[in-house]
């Protein structure tokens, strides 16, 4: 049997197990640091697992912007539709939400987890826990284990190593000392928060409170705009949450050739200026300045902005109010560290492989996943591309070996 080395255990690895111990004459081993496979991928359920998404196939495709390029030949062959019937084909049945994004039913990780490892031990996978890939002597994999070194040969390998977000659960980049500087682009916070300078008082208050249906525009220095609706998360360091999540990479990229970005933000989409007007110049009775902006549906964190901009006597002023709560200019400083983003951008580059997925200068060793340098915004993006690139690689592997493929 051909011995088959998998090292990581998230879901690009496992995918790629499931496709290639299909085959008899494979023997198929994962190997992780971790003492259970999946840890991030539990992580990413726990406020409801994303798996895909429901748009139409070519607005799929166009969310990954610039990386849609490396990326397209794996999604066709499988699609957002595929990935869907792939977790109903464990049983577990599935539904799309308000926002297009689909989920499991009971919206969790871990029993879409412990069937897919079931399907995996019956199909004689085997693991190895708390093995920590430290890359090759000569043509043997090397590992360090809780009983000290271990050299495996193995016939093929996939590395599926992750990117550097969330290094507690496993992927935290070190495996780039294996390979050149030439081949590694540096790591980078995808889906990350930004740092803001609140005042003492603003983050003592609204720390942890959410800025529900915002409307934000970025504008970058070369003249790109997007603008977005949705809502974030007010922070003690700044700001984050899926409306910043969405356009972190065009914030990032322009905050690595300036020290801030201006962005804006209409606190209230859904009212016209001409609208909020005429309810803050209500006469106020007895009524606090507190309760007037109360009284027009202004709540106290987006009073708590104009309190950042405004002094007492101009938030008295109707006209200064409106015009900061449909135009609230908000200084980004810099990303939150990659530790804490979601996910990372950056890693293997792809001109260091090969079209069929294999590390160029490494013979039957290919990569897989985050590891590689492209980045997928939320929304079942990031899973669905992972999943996909797996399975071609498997079959590049496989193809490799001379063996015919099997139903997938």
């Amino acid at each position: 049997m051909k011995q088959i080395a998998i090292i990581g255990g998230g879901p690009g690895g496992l995918m790629a197990a499931e496709i290639l111990s299909k085959h008899p004459e494979l023997k198929v081993t994962i190997y992780d640091a971790m003492p259970s496979v999946g840890r991030k991928f539990l992580q990413a359920g726990r406020g409801g697992l994303n798996i895909t998404h429901a748009q139409p196939l070519e607005d799929f495709l166009a969310a990954y912007g610039t990386d849609r390029e490396k990326l397209e030949s794996w999604i066709l062959d499988f699609p957002p539709h595929a990935v869907r019937a792939w977790v109903e084909g464990f049983g577990i049945s599935t539904f799309v939400g308000s926002s297009g994004r689909v989920y499991p039913q009971d919206m969790k990780a871990a029993p879409l987890l412990r069937a897919w490892l079931r399907r995996l031990r019956r199909q004689g996978v085997d693991f190895s826990m708390r093995y920590r890939w430290q890359g090759w002597y000569q043509k043997s994999l090397v590992f360090h284990t809780p009983l000290g070194e271990k050299l495996i040969e193995a016939d093929r390998c996939i590395l599926a190593l992750g990117g550097a977000s969330w290094p507690n659960l496993g992927s935290n980049g070190e495996w780039v000392k294996a390979f050149s500087l030439e081949q590694i682009s540096p790591f980078l916070p995808a889906n990350c928060g930004f740092d803001v300078s609140w005042s003492p008082v603003f983050k003592e208050r609204f720390a942890g409170q959410p800025l529900k249906s915002v409307r934000l525009e970025v504008k970058t220095h070369n003249n790109q705009a997007w603008l977005q609706k949705g809502e974030c998360l007010i922070t003690e360091q700044g700001i984050e949450g899926s409306l910043i999540y969405a356009l972190s990479r065009p914030i990032r990229d322009a905050l690595l050739a300036n020290e801030s970005l201006q962005v804006s933000l209409d606190l209230m989409p859904d009212c016209t200026a001409a609208d909020l007007l005429q309810r803050l110049a209500k006469p106020r009775t007895k009524l606090s300045l507190s309760n007037v902006f109360k009284r027009a549906g202004i709540d106290a964190i987006r009073l708590g902005l104009l309190r950042e901009k405004l002094t007492p006597e101009r938030l008295h002023d109707p006209v200064d109010s409106v015009a900061l709560l449909k135009c609230y200019p908000l200084t980004l400083l810099k990303p939150r560290p990659v530790t804490e983003a979601i996910s990372s951008a950056g890693g293997l580059k792809f001109d260091s492989l090969t079209p069929e997925g294999e590390i160029s200068g490494y013979p039957g060793c290919f990569a897989v996943g985050e590891m590689l340098d492209w980045e997928a915004p939320t929304g079942g993006y990031l899973l669905t591309a992972v999943l996909a690139q797996a399975r071609f690689v498997s079959k590049s592997l496989l193809n490799q070996l001379g063996l015919k493929p099997t139903s997938y």
